[in-house]
């Protein structure tokens, strides 16, 4: 049985999660990728804005490994929300450097310590801040995976492209016609179900 490391699984399954978030832009226009398709705002650009913070945050901020770089959007006076989504005047190729930069910060941190280090989540409640790297890196991989996720059905909703990454459809073989017909079937079963609830 072959011997793992632990720090090498943790960083395959988080960078499969950023990978498949920033490939759902891919092929988009400027539109496309900021606009908003659930009745709370979900797009993709927000997502990968979002989840740089999330990784400048837990895998940096929290172990005294401040990146310099600054959040305005998570910062004092900040909107509510205001990094789930790109403004007119943020460029998309700015938020995918800014959230490769998180990568190489938060993978920094993550080399540089043990996974048993301890820090404290700044915006945390007092006395219930402290986590372990391998907590604050567990929790950075679901929260990724979560808005990859997302993207998967928000990108969906933009042109139908579906896949969980670029050579990985990850999706039982089918035409428009038998997807629209798997979809139709799916339908009147709901319908059916509707009815002797």
């Amino acid at each position: 049985m072959a011997i793992h490391d632990p720090k090498a699984d943790l960083h395959r399954c988080l960078q499969s999660a950023r990978d498949a978030l920033l490939w759902k832009l891919e092929g988009l226009s400027e539109y496309d990728v900021r606009r908003p398709l659930t009745p709370t705002g979900t797009n993709l650009l927000g997502l990968v804005k979002h989840a740089a913070g999330v990784e400048f945050g837990y895998l940096g901020d929290t172990f005294g490994r401040p990146s310099g770089v600054p959040l305005p959007w998570l910062g004092p006076g900040a909107e509510p929300n205001a990094d789930m989504w790109a403004t007119a005047d943020e460029q998309r190729e700015h938020i995918i450097a800014l959230y490769r930069s998180a990568w190489a910060h938060a993978d920094a941190t993550v080399d540089a310590l043990a996974l048993d280090t301890i820090g404290k989540v700044p915006w945390w409640p007092d006395g219930r801040g402290e986590v372990t790297l391998h907590h604050a890196v567990v929790r950075v991989i679901a929260d990724t995976h979560r808005h990859a996720g997302h993207a998967d059905i928000v990108r969906e909703l933009i042109d139908g492209a579906v896949g969980m990454t670029k050579g990985n459809g990850s999706m039982p073989p089918g035409d428009p016609a038998w997807w629209e017909d798997h979809r139709g079937r799916l339908e009147r079963a709901a319908r059916e179900a509707g009815r002797d609830a």
